[in-house]
């Protein structure tokens, strides 16, 4: 079965209210060792994410000052740099997970929003988790062992192969080799991708001795 965020989520998160002041947020960051924070309403629905980069706003303005330099900054972080509350800085609307969402999708989110993390919401909107890069990285480190039991019993279950008694697989450090005479060139690719979504697999090696291949 597919990992999904609930199963590597941090239940533990450390959120503030949107009227933290940014002196406070400052003191959190440090003493929690964080970089962001969801930002929660009275009822304790996530309304939107205050980080680093948007607290810098602050700091860059006062560098740049009031002369030309200053049209660099865009309009939206010049407001930024005036906030001194949560809700003046964070970033809304949030972009949210729920715990039932694929690793896969989380990992594409992050990539494509270029963001480090993202909170983890239930059907009400209330924050319940946070997942980091970290986190869905973490599948990686699945043991080799679980991963070349769940590659054999893809191959044999959809009945991918000619010869399953001729099947070969071996796993090191989540690079997966797949050997054997699969039943048609469709049936091998097929099992390839099968197996490369297992949770875990770094790389396929494909070694099947398809039927078509030119010896």
């Amino acid at each position: 079965m597919k990992s999904c965020v609930g199963d590597v989520m941090t239940a533990r998160v450390v959120s503030v209210r949107k009227t933290a002041s940014f002196k406070e947020m400052i003191v959190l960051m440090r003493k929690f060792r964080v970089s962001a924070f969801p930002v929660i309403d009275d009822a304790g629905r996530v309304i939107g994410v205050v980080s680093q980069a948007d607290m810098l706003n602050k700091e860059a303005d006062l560098a740049t000052g009031a002369g030309p330099l200053s049209g660099i900054l865009r309009f939206r972080d010049h407001d930024k740099a005036a906030g001194v509350t949560a809700a003046e800085l964070m970033t809304a609307p949030p972009l949210t997970v729920s715990p039932t969402t694929p690793l896969t999708e989380a990992a594409r989110l992050m990539r494509d929003r270029r963001v480090k993390r993202l909170p983890v919401t239930n059907a009400t909107g209330h924050l319940i988790g946070i997942i980091s890069r970290a986190d869905v990285l973490s599948v990686f480190a699945r043991p080799d062992a679980d991963i070349h039991r769940e590659a054999a019993e893809e191959a044999t279950a959809e009945s991918f192969l000619e010869d399953s008694r001729l099947f070969g697989v071996t796993v090191h450090d989540g690079i997966v080799t797949v050997t054997g005479p699969p039943q048609s060139d469709q049936a091998g690719h097929d099992l390839i991708e099968a197996i490369r979504h297992i949770d875990g697999v770094v790389a396929v090696r494909d070694e099947l001795s398809y039927p078509g291949k030119v010896r």
